[in-house]
């Protein structure tokens, strides 16, 4: 996997200064994200202005995937066979059509779904 999915939870960490950025990534990772998240990340309300415009500068440095064809039709699969919500399930949706990880602190939102998706939460230092 050369590429790594980052979750809306992680963006909203680091422009609160609660994660340092390399826990999230090596300088040579490929991050990317979902729709969904960029959605979410920039939709959020902030409580100063730091937090806002860390994420609107971040934001214009990762590359968001859009949803295409495969990307909806993985969603529905999920949806159908797991009880999952429709955001997570878009984000989660992204990174296996990529075959790329995932990087979120929710890891328990998205276990149990695909044996073959890694997880990565920086938080906590662990890989699912």
């Amino acid at each position: 996997m050369n590429g790594k999915i980052v979750d809306t939870n992680i963006l909203i960490y680091l422009s609160k200064k609660q994660l340092d950025f390399y826990k999230v990534a090596l300088p040579n990772d490929k991050l990317f994200m979902s729709v969904i998240t960029y959605m979410e990340v920039l939709g959020y309300r902030f409580k100063n202005s730091f937090e806002k415009d860390f994420v609107e500068k971040i934001c214009e440095y990762i590359p968001v995937i859009g949803l295409d064809k495969s990307i909806v039709e993985k969603v529905i699969s999920i949806r159908q066979n797991h009880k999952i919500k429709l955001p997570d399930a878009i984000i989660l949706a992204t990174s296996l059509v990529n075959n790329y990880s995932l990087i979120t602190a929710d890891v328990d939102d998205f276990l149990n779904i695909d044996r073959n998706l890694e997880i990565i939460n920086p938080v906590n230092n662990s890989n699912h």
